[in-house]
């Protein structure tokens, strides 16, 4: 069964992995109508595997090659070619649980007021903080919680939702990620990122799920599983940049869409990227990246000062 859903991945030179994620979505009781993807790879191999199409999978695939390489980017231009009234997230190296894209469905259609819900990961969720841990969530926020499941707390520390079996089947949420999701087209702004993201395109879910949580309800099916067979690539590979670019995103995301300013969230900030570092520290292969994740750190502070402009 396809639903008027129009499902977006970027992908580049992954031709294999994406040909498995698609082979899962396949088994899926609930389709989208269309998968749009869009492709930044160098070779031919992944326009291939989208016209031999993969057995059992009843969506279309319409096949775009890439204008400008980046993760936001490259959603960007899938959006532009969705039919359909319903838009669905998800990366090119995951694997469907059963249902998964079903309970999304049945979960966003729970009420109008919802925007945006995404799955759980199996191999990505929230767990029980140590006490170190559980002092800086308390700091950053402010305030004590029985659970930070879901927050986005301080200077845009976002963190993941809880997998209880005690909790319902869907869970409001104060944001979501775009590993797996599913948001209403017309709850989407215009562009979808902005273009201030380029390349790997940290923290661009936490931006556009705060856009859209501004006038809609996010939540999380945690019923609705993948598991995330993250690939290793030479956008991951270069420490310094990474480093540089979560600091610098993070500095853009509290100042210009979460409003967090002045210096009480700048001292938070500081304290945070000194506690990301410091737990970066913990065994002999840290200790080796410590210099280039300081350096990459460091250059990133004069960065953060054109962000304001943004």
């Amino acid at each position: 069964m396809t639903q008027p859903i129009s499902a977006v991945v970027p992908t580049a030179n992954r031709p294999k992995v994406l040909q498995a994620t698609l082979s899962s979505l396949a088994q899926q009781s609930v389709q989208p109508a269309e998968i749009i993807i869009v492709d930044a790879s160098e070779g031919e191999e992944t326009k291939l595997v989208c016209e031999v199409g993969v057995d059992n999978l009843q969506s279309r695939i319409v096949y775009q090659k890439a204008v400008q390489k980046g993760a936001a980017s490259q959603r960007n231009e899938g959006v532009d070619k969705a039919d359909f009234e319903f838009i669905l997230f998800f990366d090119d190296d995951i694997f469907f649980e059963p249902f998964c894209i079903e309970r999304l469905w049945n979960g966003i259609n729970t009420s109008d007021k919802i925007g945006g819900i995404n799955c759980m990961v199996t191999n990505q969720r929230y767990l029980k903080p140590g006490k170190l841990t559980s002092m800086m969530y308390h700091i950053m926020n402010g305030e004590k919680l029985k659970t930070y499941a879901g927050k986005c707390i301080g200077p845009a520390w976002n963190l993941l939702p809880e997998d209880d079996n005690a909790l319902p089947e869907i869970n409001k949420t104060e944001w979501i990620n775009t590993t797996c999701t599913l948001y209403r087209k017309e709850a989407l702004p215009n562009p979808v990122f902005p273009e201030y993201f380029k390349g790997y395109s940290m923290m661009e879910d936490l931006t556009l799920s705060s856009i859209v949580g501004r006038n809609y309800d996010l939540y999380n099916a945690r019923t609705a599983r993948i598991f995330h067979d993250s690939q290793p690539g030479s956008h991951k590979n270069n420490l310094f940049e990474i480093a540089k670019m979560e600091t610098v995103n993070r500095h853009f995301v509290m100042v210009n869409i979460l409003n967090r300013k002045g210096f009480k969230f700048h001292v938070k900030l500081v304290l945070l990227e000194m506690f990301f570092i410091l737990s970066n520290v913990t065994s002999l292969n840290g200790l080796k990246k410590l210099p280039l994740i300081l350096a990459g750190k460091i250059t990133a502070i004069p960065a953060t000062f054109s962000n304001t402009d943004k």
